[in-house]
């Protein structure tokens, strides 16, 4: 839907109770911002879901699930990446509306728009659970979250698979804007706050298309200090080492996933962003997804 100058995109998977990133919606979703990128009476877009309590639960395991070759799920996760990356170098400034749970590939999704506004409803969690699977992050999340966080708080999230409340995100930079629920009315008091989520968004897409909100702002002094002390490779090395111990301690080297997902990180944050998403799809090929995993729920980074 176009409102004046903002598109509208709605996910809403018929097929299921929540939306999953799947190969049909990765297609859909590719044609539909093609359509909206060469739309000149277009300035900005809104991200938002239609289906109460799911803004994007995660990628669609069944996809790795029918892979028969390492090679094709090289391709699947580069797919992802190039379709994100995409995203990212929008010239017309996208914004993800989050209400409910935005995991895995969801929040890949997310991280890639140019901004993020969560609901403070209790269903809105923000989290990067592939380790519990025996995966990781395969669409970039390897490659954003150290960027915008800050390695400490990147290895935390992917690492233990925890997921994060959205006053909590916002804390951590991962949200840019907080969206209060809305009670009963003519509609479900869900219906109403997922209307009023896309009201804020459009303004606030309308408001980032016209340069009166800013894309990034100032940082203060605690974070100026942290990125001078990061910026020393000593620095880094140390917390790369501190983190891979405390893996080792608590699997004994039985998983895999947690120590490929510090490889990953390591090589985009020592040698740039191609390194580290190459690393990112030639890593996930060697896994398979397996049922959940309580041993990766113990992390304590």
């Amino acid at each position: 839907e176009i409102k004046g100058d903002v598109a509208v995109v709605r996910m809403n998977d018929p097929n299921s109770r929540v939306n999953t990133l799947s190969t049909q919606m990765q297609r859909e979703m590719t044609e539909v911002m093609d359509e909206i990128w060469g739309n000149n009476a277009v300035q900005s877009v809104v991200l938002i879901s239609s289906k109460p309590g799911s803004f994007i639960a995660g990628a669609d395991l069944n996809m790795i699930q029918a892979c028969t070759t390492a090679e094709e799920v090289t391709g699947l996760s580069q797919e992802g990446q190039r379709m994100f990356e995409k995203v990212e170098k929008s010239p017309k400034p996208i914004v993800a509306a989050i209400n409910g749970s935005c995991l895995g590939g969801g929040l890949e999704f997310a991280i890639s728009c140019q901004y993020r506004i969560a609901t403070k409803s209790k269903k809105t969690v923000l989290g990067c659970p592939e380790v519990m699977l025996g995966l990781l992050p395969g669409a970039g999340g390897t490659q954003r979250l150290p960027k915008m966080l800050g390695l400490p708080s990147a290895f935390d999230m992917i690492l233990t698979g925890r997921s994060i409340r959205a006053d909590k995100a916002k804390k951590m930079g991962l949200v840019h804007q907080l969206v209060d629920t809305l009670g009963p009315g003519l509609k479900s008091p869900e219906e109403r706050t997922i209307e009023y989520l896309e009201e804020v968004a459009v303004e606030a897409a309308r408001g980032l298309a016209k340069k009166q909100i800013p894309l990034t702002k100032e940082k203060g002094l605690m974070q100026k200090i942290q990125d001078y002390v990061m910026s020393y490779p000593f620095v880094r090395q140390q917390i790369y080492n501190t983190v891979q111990n405390k893996v080792m301690k608590q699997t004994k080297g039985l998983y895999p996933a947690p120590l490929k997902i510090i490889e990953c990180v390591k090589a985009g944050v020592e040698q740039g962003p191609t390194a580290g998403y190459l690393v990112e799809s030639q890593v996930l090929r060697k896994f398979r997804p397996l049922g959940v995993n309580p041993t990766y729920s113990t992390f304590n980074l």
